[in-house]
C-alpha cells in the first residue's frame, strides 16, 4: 500500500517540473489538466490536477492497495466503525478503472481507498458496477 495525495495545482507544467525534480521521477501518465507519479521512495502516490480548485489546496487523500480484496476489507471496517462510506464500486475515473470506496472526513477532507486494474481514457467518474451491503453486485449504474 501508499498513500495517495492529489493536489490542485494553477499551472501543470510548472507542478510537474517542481514535483519530478523534488521527487526524482517523473510522471507516469499526463493528460490535459492532470498528471500522475507514481513514486518508489518515498511510497506516494501524487496526483495533480489543474483546474479543479485553488493551486495548492488539498483535493483528496488516498490508500492505494494491491488488491480489491483490500479495498473490500477496508470498506467493511470502516462501515462496521460506523463511518459512512460510498460502498465499493467499479470504476472509470481519472484515467484508470479502479474499484473503490470513498468516506468523508470530519472537516470534509475526502479520502479514496481504491486499486487500479488498468488504464482507461475516461477522465469523469462512470460507475460501471457497485456491491450491494450484501455484497450482491449492481451493474449498469452511472454517476459524475
Amino acid at each position: 500500500m501508499r498513500l495517495q495525495l492529489a493536489l490542485n495545482v494553477d499551472d501543470l507544467d510548472e507542478a510537474i517540473d517542481f514535483y519530478s525534480r523534488m521527487f526524482g521521477a517523473g510522471p507516469d501518465k499526463v493528460r490535459d489538466g492532470y498528471a500522475n507519479f507514481a513514486i518508489a521512495d518515498p511510497p506516494l502516490k501524487l496526483v495533480l490536477f489543474a483546474g479543479s480548485g485553488p493551486g495548492g489546496s488539498i483535493n483528496h487523500l488516498g490508500v492505494e492497495t494491491e488488491t480489491a480484496g483490500e479495498v473490500v476489507a477496508a470498506e467493511s471496517r470502516l462501515s462496521d466503525s460506523g463511518l459512512e462510506t460510498t460502498g465499493v464500486d467499479e470504476t472509470l475515473c481519472c484515467y484508470a478503472e479502479k474499484t473503490e470506496t470513498w468516506v468523508d472526513g470530519p472537516d470534509g477532507l475526502r479520502w479514496e481507498w481504491y486499486v487500479k486494474k488498468g488504464d482507461a481514457e475516461q477522465f469523469e467518474n462512470v460507475v460501471v458496477g457497485a456491491q450491494t451491503s450484501d455484497g450482491g453486485e449492481i451493474t449498469g449504474v452511472c454517476c459524475s
